[in-house]
């Protein structure tokens, strides 16, 4: 994006593993005597004062999220001024690092820290989240499941401290880059919604017969299928429910002992492995099953297996699988008869989920189930097994492609992030030389910070997501 940038004419030795060689004419100093260690504490809000928890701040672009839900205060806060630099010490690898524009309080996991003159407040802020600067601190923490930084190390941490100006060059030309890195990136999760917006129009079309996929445009004759969320579909279809061309197995409850002297330790599935259109097999945790159960229970590639509690519905078919995994009773195993397809039934389970029908039927309200009762006479669209057949091919053929393309806009996000962290680290520890640079650049107004980025959901939160229906079935 910035093509001709230079090294410093003159290097020196920083004697700072994470630093290395910096420009000769750069301090290097221990960030306590830059920077005030401020522990105000409090335990009162007022309405002006901003509130700040570990949650509020996105990782490593230091842009404060809008909160979820109203503020708790649950023992002290700390108080901070407009300009301080709030650091996040319990699992500091998030990079949680923020610099409000806003006088408030943030929790007691936050260092605050406030620049002396030595150093500009903003420039503080982007080294101390730079990716040398948050791996060196979090090679200091302690605690397997809550790892903490503490003051008493990153205050003795040495950082670089260039003149004044060039601080302020420095972050005038990381401010213009981080803009233009963020615009790429919004228009690419732009483009991954459309087509996954598209995508799923293509399934809804295929599935609920509103196209003929072989000719590509509607049927000839329609009737009502007297189902809600399915409206018409072609005269010659069948709507039924899916016990009559589906078996349907709930999974085992969990057994964590042996009971008879023939049970067996064996594998198993459950929610947090099943993905729409896929199914994770990988860590698979393992319980006790008779050598009945292991047949009643077991999988095999073709078995679509689908979530009974959590985001019920949600399924995938299993591709490939060695022998012995069983599922657990927050799942079900369905197995077609009557000359019907999983591979149909799936796209079909993801048209209903899309409807927002699976959320009305499993009532949310409680303890959300999408039971084999409910399961079995939830009424489907059944066209001929020819036709079914067609449905599957048009589909994959073309979600493979849609497919393909959101995976390369994901890379090319993924890369677009890594070059953001590679270009901030090679400035601030002086690797390249923007000051020539940064004099050339346009001004530009501030960007709000609703201009955040949309991360990708990740494991942990699918496994939170289901944390209500693994409780049940390991009961």
């Amino acid at each position: 994006m910035i093509d001709g940038l230079k090294p410093y004419p003159a290097y020196k030795d920083s004697s700072v593993p994470w630093l290395g060689q910096v420009p000769a004419h750069w301090e290097v100093r221990r960030l306590k005597t830059a920077v005030d260690h401020v522990n105000q504490q409090t335990t009162t809000k007022t309405d002006e004062d901003l509130y700040i928890a570990l949650e509020h701040v996105e990782s490593w672009t230091g842009r404060l999220l809008p909160p979820s839900g109203e503020a708790h205060f649950d023992g002290q806060v700390k108080r901070f001024q407009a300009g301080d630099v709030l650091f996040g010490k319990l699992r500091p690898y998030l990079a949680k690092v923020v610099r409000p524009k806003q006088s408030g309080v943030c929790v007691g996991e936050f260092l605050v820290l406030r620049a002396r003159p030595v150093v500009a407040p903003h420039y503080l802020e982007v080294v101390l989240r730079s990716a040398p600067a948050i791996d060196f601190v979090n090679s200091s923490t302690y605690g397997a499941k809550m790892p903490r930084a503490e003051w008493t190390f990153v205050g003795a941490m040495l950082f670089p401290v260039p003149p004044l100006p060039e601080q302020t060059a420095i972050v005038r030309f990381l401010d213009y880059m981080d803009r233009r890195i963020r615009r790429s990136i919004r228009a690419k999760q732009k483009l991954i919604k459309l087509l996954e917006e598209y995508r799923q129009a293509l399934i809804h079309q295929a599935v609920t017969g509103k196209i003929d996929v072989r000719t590509g445009q509607p049927y000839p004759a329609y009737k009502s299928s007297g189902v809600e969320w399915l409206g018409k579909v072609p005269e010659h279809w069948e709507v039924r429910p899916v016990k009559r061309h589906y078996n349907i197995q709930l999974g085992k409850m969990l057994q964590t002992r042996p009971n008879n002297s023939d049970d067996i330790e064996v594998p198993y599935l459950k929610a947090q492995h099943i993905h729409w259109f896929s199914v994770k097999i990988s860590d698979a945790p393992r319980m006790w099953a008779s050598p009945r159960e292991t047949q009643q229970y077991g999988i095999t590639a073709g078995d679509l297996l689908v979530c009974e509690g959590g985001e019920g519905g949600r399924c995938g078919i299993v591709k490939d699988i060695p022998e012995g995994f069983i599922i657990q009773n927050a799942l079900h195993r369905v197995r077609p008869h009557d000359h019907c397809r999983n591979d149909y039934l799936q796209y079909v389970m993801s048209v209903i989920a899309e409807t927002g029908w699976f959320e009305a039927l499993n009532n949310k309200a409680t303890i959300a189930h999408f039971t084999m009762e409910k399961f079995g006479a939830l009424c489907i669209p059944i066209p001929v097994p020819y036709e079914q057949t067609a449905i599957v091919e048009y589909l994959d053929a073309q979600t493979a492609k849609l497919d393909a393309a959101i995976a390369a806009a994901r890379r090319e996000i993924e890369l677009l992030r890594e070059y953001r962290e590679r270009l901030i680290a090679d400035v601030v520890t002086g690797k390249v030389d923007v000051r020539e640079v940064a004099v050339q650049l346009p001004y530009e107004p501030p960007e709000e910070e609703a201009g955040t980025e949309e991360e990708e959901p990740v494991a942990e939160e699918l496994a939170t997501a289901d944390s209500q229906e693994e409780a049940n079935g390991e009961d």
